[in-house]
């Protein structure tokens, strides 16, 4: 059986590589992405079971990127599940907007991930 593929994007070390470690614990493939430019294509390409984004970046904007990923037709379907710190008031809502399936505070990604997967990938 093949391991599912989540794709991570993030540019901060902390908690982006604690993300990726943690699911590759949980048993998945994981790819992760620095340039957020870059995220719908390579989504296209090898179609992730999600996408988890760390939505602070000093070089672009994460929420754009990922209402890109929502608009496109290849990708819409993939949940996303969206982390910063709680500060960050304005990126939760331009996350929300860009209809991320969940915004989650940073500090608690790593402790409730897995009931943060299970919700993100419960099909209705």
């Amino acid at each position: 059986m093949t391991q599912p593929l989540a794709l991570v994007l993030y540019e901060k070390l902390l908690p982006g590589s604690q993300v990726v470690n943690r699911l590759q614990d949980l048993n998945y493939r994981v790819q992760a992405i620095a340039d957020p430019r870059t995220l719908t294509q390579f989504a296209e390409t090898t179609q992730p079971i999600l996408v988890l984004a760390d939505l602070k970046s000093s070089q672009h904007d994460v929420c754009a990127e990922l209402a890109r990923l929502k608009q496109h037709p290849a990708t819409r379907h993939v949940p996303v599940i969206a982390f910063c710190a709680d500060e960050a008031w304005e990126l939760r809502a331009a996350a929300e907007a860009a209809e991320v399936t969940l915004v989650v505070n940073e500090t608690a990604i790593l402790t409730h991930l897995t009931q943060f997967l299970e919700r993100a990938l419960q099909v209705e």
